[in-house]
């Protein structure tokens, strides 16, 4: 919620860059030790899309709202509605517009996408899990990522492990990425080798393409973690014992 709020972030919540239409639009996820689970997708004008998506967890018996009706949802549950386009997005967005004159032909631009994405165990040795992002700036409208797809850009086996997505998140939902780097440790692999092998069959996939970028992280039920990406400049934050420190991810 702090980074959904937080205006400079341009990849998430209200600083998130718009689609190609000049709209900010917000996917979410969000997934508990019992299994339960709940998703927004294309939500437009919400300040904290996982708060909607921890809602449809919680108070109802689905998985997954999107676009206008997402939003009748949040309004019905309390959520104000909010204006998310910053001066700063508004101004990316006209930049990318101006050099993009056949814009409505959906050429886009991969340069600005991330995703924030949570993994945690309590003292009692609970997972839990959470994803949110306003995906691949100026994407066609209607586009949807791996964030809000249980599976893709998100997984949780209180059993075993849990794990998430960041980056081109087409690839992602392709392989079930999250529910694979999960099954992997299921079959005995550490989070770092679950991770690395979900990057090795992305990287199979798209041989030669070297502006691919997909990361993942994951923890098991033991508290072991790890990550692994295609390309260099990826991290990720640990907090434990008390301590938070900045871990590079390998690649």
């Amino acid at each position: 919620m702090i980074v959904e709020a937080d205006p400079e972030s341009t990849s998430v919540g209200r600083g998130g860059f718009p689609d190609a239409a000049g709209d900010v639009t917000l996917d979410a996820s969000i997934m508990d030790h019992r299994g339960q689970c709940g998703a927004v997708a294309c939500l437009e004008k919400t300040l904290h899309p996982i708060s909607v998506a921890r809602a449809v967890m919680e108070r109802t018996q689905h998985v997954l709202l999107v676009g206008e009706k997402a939003r009748d949802f949040a309004t019905q549950i309390g959520f104000p509605k909010t204006g998310l386009l910053t001066p700063n997005a508004r101004k990316a967005w006209k930049a990318w517009k101006a050099n993009n004159p056949k814009w409505r032909s959906f050429s886009t631009d991969i340069s600005n996408h991330d995703t924030i994405g949570m993994l945690a165990i309590d003292k009692q040795g609970n997972l839990s899990g959470a994803c949110t992002t306003s995906g691949w700036a100026f994407k066609i409208p209607g586009r949807v990522g791996d964030s809000p797809i249980i599976g893709a850009g998100l997984y949780v086996d209180n059993e075993i492990g849990a794990a998430t997505a960041t980056g081109t998140g087409e690839e992602v939902i392709k392989i079930c990425g999250s529910f694979l780097v999960v099954e992997l440790m299921r079959q005995g692999y550490s989070p770092q080798r679950a991770c690395e092998e979900a990057v090795s069959r992305i990287k199979k996939r798209n041989p030669g393409n070297p502006e691919l970028f997909v990361g993942f992280i994951a923890i098991n039920k033991s508290g072991e973690h790890g990550a692994f990406a295609t390309k260099t400049g990826f991290e990720y934050a640990l907090y434990q014992h008390g301590q938070n420190r900045l871990i590079p991810g390998l690649f």
